[in-house]
């Protein structure tokens, strides 16, 4: 039986009363399987889905093998998204608390380069990032690797499925021959076994079982016409009344057309896709996460990386043709011992990818009427938060408490009727309760932040 004791691996005593006080409590399954292997500087084939402590397990293996008097990038991690980059990073930074003077890097899209070539003066020990943005700063000469020990592919199956296996190769042509490789992916096709057998060294295969306790998860399917699609969800998130969904269509035009549809009905509904830009996808993602919308429309593709803590209910409103995605999907809720609402929409004919998901599950599915989900005329899901976008953030030196002093000041407000606070370079977004966000608006569009006045708008 594994282990799943950090105390049982070879790390400092500094690493692991860190790992205590993050409140890492026991090992998960990737980890107990995954940390022996990286630790003694062995290759990694690992399978393993978005919320599993893929993050801690290579984040603990790269600290522990950097030397922090070098200078030079140590370990390099791709991910498909930006947001995966700076998820990444955060917890690499938590996990780095125990070793004084780690400098760790994020380079990815849609962002200046200037300030990314400044924080490249003096190498970092650690570099997160995007394949295009990594290769133009190995093509600038910018970030070197002849100091590489570890390189990390992160959710390996995203950056192919979208488009980034010519990058993904041409990084790696440019890393030292002999170092550490620790891929993971989510789903394990054809093409992730090629690669690795391109770049890895006799690697270590980890397999995460991909299917998922059916007692936290309850899932039910319903069988649909095609024009009863956007009814039958509506009746759906009337009678179960999730806090959050994470509704999942197939393609970008259907998303934003059934986003649309809902905003039509009165529900407050989010698109993510790829024809969002950089801004419109961060300010998407903060509202969904910060409760001020409760229904998020998104693609495969544009959900992976996405780390959502609490996720009621997954809504798939077209199946996945691959039976594997399905289960990925409605993994992202019933987490952490709570229990999550799963339901599919199906046409009689895809009986046979029902066939597929029960033989992948190796159980049997529940089928569910519609005629038992109760209409309600009045059943709008009025999102508990609204978020207030503020134009300054980082740059301005503006940090959360000033916000929360600022509108907590003249005791209008209290403390507990705020929410997220998010800043990023030149914006900031804060979550405050519905009853009181037109006072808040009021509080911070009238008022002065450190002394000084900025615009700030409700967004929608």
């Amino acid at each position: 039986m594994t282990t799943t004791d950090f105390s049982t691996l070879p790390l400092s005593p500094e690493e692991l009363a860190n790992i205590q006080s993050l409140e890492y409590l026991s090992m998960t399954p990737i980890q107990a399987q995954s940390l022996p292997a990286i630790l003694e500087g062995k290759d990694l084939l690992a399978q393993a889905k978005t919320g599993s402590g893929k993050t801690a397990a290579f984040g603990i293996g790269l600290l522990h093998q950097l030397e922090i008097t070098t200078y030079q990038v140590q370990a390099l991690v791709l991910c498909p998204t930006r947001e995966l980059a700076d998820q990444v990073t955060n917890e690499i930074r938590r996990l780095a608390r125990a070793i004084p003077n780690t400098k760790i890097v994020t380079l990815s899209g849609g962002k200046s380069m200037e300030p990314q070539l400044a924080s490249l003066e003096h190498q970092p020990h650690i570099v997160v990032g995007t394949p295009g943005r990594i290769l133009k700063h190995l093509d600038k000469g910018s970030l070197k690797l002849e100091g590489l020990k570890t390189l990390v592919l992160d959710e390996a199956d995203r950056m192919l499925d979208m488009g980034f296996h010519d990058e993904m190769m041409r990084v790696i042509s440019m890393a030292p021959k002999k170092r550490q490789t620790l891929l993971f992916s989510a789903t394990y096709p054809t093409e992730i076994k090629k690669i690795s057998n391109l770049i890895q060294n006799d690697p270590v295969d980890v397999r995460i079982d991909s299917v998922h306790d059916d007692k936290k998860i309850k899932q039910v399917f319903y069988e649909i016409t095609p024009g009863d699609r956007t009814r039958t969800l509506i009746d759906l998130l009337q009678h179960y009344r999730p806090e959050s969904s994470l509704v999942f269509c197939n393609t970008k035009q259907q998303c934003q057309e059934l986003t649309n549809e809902l905003w039509q009905h009165g529900f407050h509904a989010l698109a993510l896709h790829g024809d969002l830009e950089q801004r419109d996808r961060d300010q998407v993602l903060i509202q969904f996460s910060n409760k001020s919308s409760s229904i998020l429309i998104a693609t495969d593709v544009a959900a992976r990386g996405l780390d959502i803590k609490e996720l009621h209910a997954v809504i798939n409103f077209e199946l996945s043709p691959d039976p594997e995605i399905h289960i990925h999907r409605i993994g992202r809720t019933g987490r952490a011992d709570k229990e999550g609402l799963a339901f599919s929409f199906f046409m009689p004919t895809e009986k046979f990818r029902i066939t597929a998901i029960e033989e992948f599950q190796q159980s049997p599915i529940k089928i569910g009427t519609t005629e038992s989900l109760k209409r309600k005329e009045h059943g709008k899901l009025i999102p508990p938060m609204v978020t207030l976008c503020i134009n300054a953030g980082r740059k301005d030196k503006l940090r959360a408490g000033d916000i929360l002093g600022a509108l907590t000041a003249n005791a209008e407000l209290s403390g507990n009727q705020i929410g997220k606070i998010n800043i990023f370079d030149k914006l900031a977004y804060v979550a405050v309760e519905y009853p009181v966000a037109k006072q808040a608006l009021a509080i911070l569009s009238d008022g002065k932040i450190k002394g000084r006045q900025f615009k700030v708008k409700k967004l929608h």
